[in-house]
C-alpha cells in the first residue's frame, strides 16, 4: 500500500500545506469521493498541532488502498487529545468534524513521528475514510 509522508513548519499556512498534500496525494490515487472529508480532517489535526504542540511542527503520514485511506498527524505532545463535551462557539470543534466525517474511525496514541512505536516521545491522531479496509499504519 503506498505510503506518503511530509513534514510540515508550524506556520499559520500549515494547515493548506496539509490540505493540498492531501488532496494530491488522494486524486493521484483516483480516490476523489473521500478527497474533501479527509483534506478538512487533516486540516483540523495539522491546526490542532500547530496550536497546541511546541516543537519542530507536525508529521503527516498518508497510507492509502484502492478503497480508502488512513492518516496520521504526529507532533512532540505526549498528551492525547479530547474531545469537548458541548459547543463552544470560541473553538474545539476540531475533533467534533472529525468524529462526523469519520463516522468514528479516529484514534490518538503515544508513539514518535519516525517510527510510530508506542513508548516514544510524542503522539499520533489517526483517522480513516473510505471503505473500511487494512490500510496499515500504527494502532
Amino acid at each position: 500500500m503506498p505510503e506518503y509522508s511530509l513534514r510540515i513548519p508550524p506556520h499559520a499556512t500549515s494547515p493548506r500545506i496539509a490540505r493540498d498534500f492531501v488532496t494530491s496525494v488522494l486524486h493521484a490515487q483516483r480516490l476523489g469521493g473521500i478527497v474533501e472529508d479527509a483534506a478538512l480532517c487533516v486540516s483540523e489535526l495539522v491546526t490542532n498541532s500547530c496550536v497546541h504542540a511546541a516543537g519542530t511542527g507536525p508529521g503527516l503520514l498518508l497510507v492509502t488502498n484502492p478503497v480508502g485511506m488512513r492518516a496520521t498527524v504526529y507532533d512532540g505532545d505526549v498528551n492525547l487529545p479530547v474531545m469537548r463535551e458541548g459547543f463552544d462557539p470560541g473553538g474545539g470543534r476540531g475533533l467534533w468534524i472529525l468524529d462526523s466525517l469519520t463516522e468514528g474511525r479516529w484514534g490518538a496514541e503515544h508513539g514518535g513521528w519516525r517510527t510510530g512505536r508506542r513508548g516514544e516521545g510524542g503522539k499520533g491522531v489517526w483517522f480513516e475514510l473510505g471503505a473500511p479496509g487494512p490500510v496499515g499504519g500504527p494502532r
